[in-house]
């Protein structure tokens, strides 16, 4: 079901509303994304560890890097939902789309640059595959709980 139809068209927009909804969605999101990556033996959870470390020596602070993939999922559900509420053509592919879009923006340049994950093209494809899986199942969850939540709201 897309956001286009009749009975949400006409739903009052509200940015409050739509970030709330977006995080709630991508803290579950992640929680999705985490058993998946457990079912593909995924090395996610090293590069949590890595990112912990890399912004402890850059910042000063504690290494968080078992809460980064939670806030980084907070922060994008509530971007993603603020941005569903005013353009609904973001919510394109159930959610599918956003998690692509999530794994690329992150795996495809900042990650490997910091250091963090492997250099693109260095990895296997069967990681490339979970990879992006555990991305898609990500969005799809943040988009089924988005709505939910925003209906709800």
């Amino acid at each position: 079901m897309s956001e286009h139809t009749p009975s949400t068209a006409s739903r009052e927009r509200s940015l409050a509303k739509g970030l709330a909804a977006g995080l709630v969605a991508g803290l579950v999101g992640v929680a999705a994304k985490t058993l998946a990556e457990r079912m593909f033996q995924h090395r996610s959870t090293k590069e949590a560890e890595a990112a912990g470390d890399w912004l402890a020596r850059h910042s000063g602070l504690p290494n968080s890097g078992e809460r980064i993939p939670w806030e980084f999922g907070a922060a994008t559900g509530a971007a993603y939902g603020a941005l569903a509420e005013f353009y609904p053509a973001a919510t394109a592919k159930e959610g599918a789309a956003f998690g692509m879009a999530v794994e690329t923006l992150t795996h495809e340049a900042p990650l490997p640059a910091l250091g963090i994950s492997l250099p693109v093209g260095s990895e296997s494809t069967r990681e490339r595959v979970s990879e992006m899986t555990s991305h898609v199942i990500f969005g799809v969850t943040v988009e089924f709980v988005r709505r939910i939540v925003r209906k709800v709201l």
